[in-house]
């Protein structure tokens, strides 16, 4: 399957981001975002919460045995959502979020196996510890 229109701009940003260290604010971002749109998302919302949690874990150290391909997709994807202004505009009524839901749903069938993985991963966890893989970490509040 093809990837969206002008994605591979948004792989580029994935690695400055992992590259800066900047994928801390960006779960941040995402998780605010994701908040803010409440049932607008749809059944993508569990989707997307999933792959918040992967970022989180992988972030942590917890989870690395996903292909860097995948992840590096993952991560583009979540910049995507948080850009308002991409291939539709978030502000356009009715319209702004079907890019960023078609841009999820790619990331997710064309890297399923491995997010399938995740998911096992995930439920063979002790409840405490899928507790902790979900909150994100605190913005980093050190001055320049």
């Amino acid at each position: 399957m093809k990837a969206p229109w002008n994605f591979q701009r948004y792989l580029t940003l994935a690695q400055r981001f992992l590259a800066g260290g900047r994928l801390p604010a960006l779960l941040l971002a995402v998780s605010r975002k994701r908040a803010s749109q409440g049932g607008r998302l749809g059944a993508v919302k569990d989707d997307l919460g999933m792959l918040l949690t992967l970022a989180n874990a992988w972030l942590r150290g917890e989870y690395r045995r996903i292909n860097p391909k995948a992840f590096l997709a993952v991560v583009g994807a979540l910049i995507y959502f948080v850009t308002p202004l991409d291939a539709l505009p978030d502000w356009l009524l009715g319209l702004g979020f079907v890019d960023d839901l078609a841009v999820l749903a790619w990331v997710l069938k064309t890297w399923s196996d491995e997010l399938d993985a995740f998911r096992a991963w995930r439920s063979a966890q002790a409840p405490e510890r899928r507790m902790a893989l979900e909150r994100l970490p605190a913005p980093d509040t050190r001055q320049p």
